[in-house]
């Protein structure tokens, strides 16, 4: 099952020239349908927040966002209903630096960038690959048997253990798709 991962930003004559005949699926908040439905930022609603009995976020990104931690401001539940895609993403000088991910509302745990990216980001978008994402997951092996896919992504960071440049969701994808799902090291 020959899937790989691409820069989005690179030009799709070089992506055909390097893959030729390979089927190719941008899976960006850019993507066509329903390639965008990978998005992180994609808001299929119902995303379980981990360590929460009743919450839920739209999105993976806004979870994420969501749960984060700064300096100067705690979570910000309002990321967690945000559907357009839009303005999900928190930073800025304003709030101080990031001292990590709440591990859900009202724990009293912070978790740092690694574990964080473990216990909630991985969590979270493979709950919406197995629970909002079944038939474009089986479309994509289907495309995979027939020959190689190509992931379009912003980033192209395979290794969750690479905590200096953010993560490829497309390699999850491709993880998802291989049966190899990054598992948490024990300590």
């Amino acid at each position: 099952m020959p899937v790989v991962i691409e820069s989005r930003r690179k030009k799709a004559e070089t992506v055909a020239q390097r893959w030729p005949g390979a089927t190719v699926a941008d899976v960006t908040s850019k993507g066509p349908e329903p390639w965008v439905r990978f998005s992180p930022f994609f808001p299929h609603g119902g995303i379980p927040i981990p360590n929460t009995s009743h919450d839920t976020a739209a999105s993976v990104e806004g979870l994420w966002q969501g749960l984060k931690v700064f300096e100067k401001e705690d979570i910000d539940p309002k990321k967690w209903a945000v559907t357009d895609m839009r303005n999900i993403k928190r930073a800025g000088a304003s709030r101080g630096a990031v001292r990590g991910h709440r591990f859900g509302v009202g724990s009293g745990t912070l978790l740092g960038y690694r574990e964080a990216r473990f216990r909630i980001y991985l969590p979270a978008y493979a709950w919406v690959l197995k629970n909002r994402l079944a038939r474009e997951i089986e479309r994509l092996r289907e495309v995979a048997r027939a020959g190689t896919v190509v992931l379009l992504d912003y980033e192209t960071n395979a290794d969750v253990e690479d905590l200096s440049r953010p993560l490829s969701h497309a390699a999850l994808v491709r993880h998802f798709l291989e049966e190899t799902w990054p598992e948490q090291p024990a300590n």
